[in-house]
């Protein structure tokens, strides 16, 4: 059962989302928040989001941390795993242990990889607006723990507001509204991706460090995480009053 802490906990995570979708709010924000919420709330080790681009294709388009986006990305590389999966037939698959022989038949490539990675279990939530899947939400555990079913049901909850997010009612007005969202989505993701890595490499860090960096230096002054990583990218942005990870100072 879901406790009284977790009820508050979700109030709030429902309350930020609500403020969150403003008329010209950030998509990509919004869902990297959303992974890192879905860790807090439902005690998985990770989780991370694919989105369908406009050729129907699974990208990633936010992860709680680096190891499940090369793990996500691996994934849709060799177009298999419980999340491949999950957003073909729709629907969810959850509790499934790695260290079962069914596993490694059913996903020979993803699941080894996924236990060097150090997940154990993982669950795949599919991103569903009636009868239209536009993605996944994955979570991962290192260690062998069933969710229940209150557990899954609020895991398909935080699912339903990503897909909520992506695709507003006036987004589907049209189809090639809803089109360019997701691919600048995805195109936003790209850029943030390049300067993740030109931060780490500056300041001599981690990836997922540089991104903390460059995120809270972002919601600081306001600024859109796609606007700011243009502006890096272009190269008329001085990345020297982004402050540095404590760590690495």
């Amino acid at each position: 059962m879901i406790g009284m802490a977790r009820e508050q906990r979700l109030a709030r995570v429902f309350v930020e989302i609500a403020d969150s979708l403003i008329d010209d709010f950030d998509v990509l924000d919004l869902l990297q928040r959303l992974s890192t919420r879905c860790v807090e709330l439902l005690d998985v080790s990770a989780a991370g989001i694919l989105l369908a681009d406009a050729q129907g294709e699974l990208q990633v388009i936010a992860a709680s941390d680096e190891h499940t986006r090369l793990l996500e990305l691996f994934a849709r590389q060799h177009d298999q795993g419980p999340c491949v999966e999950c957003f073909r037939v729709g629907a969810a698959r959850t509790n499934i242990d790695l260290g079962r022989p069914e596993a490694a038949a059913a996903w020979p490539r993803f699941t080894p990889r996924a236990r060097e990675t150090g997940f154990v279990t993982t669950h795949a939530i599919p991103l569903r607006l009636r009868d239209r899947v536009v993605g996944a939400l994955n979570l991962f555990q290192t260690s062998v723990h069933r969710l229940d079913e209150d557990e899954i049901a609020l895991a398909q909850a935080l699912a339903d507001v990503a897909t909520i997010a992506i695709l507003q009612q006036r987004t589907l007005e049209r189809s090639h509204v809803e089109n360019t969202q997701l691919n600048h989505a995805l195109a936003s993701r790209i850029l943030v991706e390049q300067v993740k890595g030109v931060l780490a490499e500056r300041w001599d860090t981690s990836v997922d460090e540089a991104f903390v960096a460059f995120r809270s230096y972002a919601r600081s002054q306001h600024l859109r995480l796609t606007d700011l990583a243009r502006r890096i990218v272009d190269g008329t942005f001085d990345t020297s009053v982004i402050p540095a990870p404590e760590t690495h100072v």
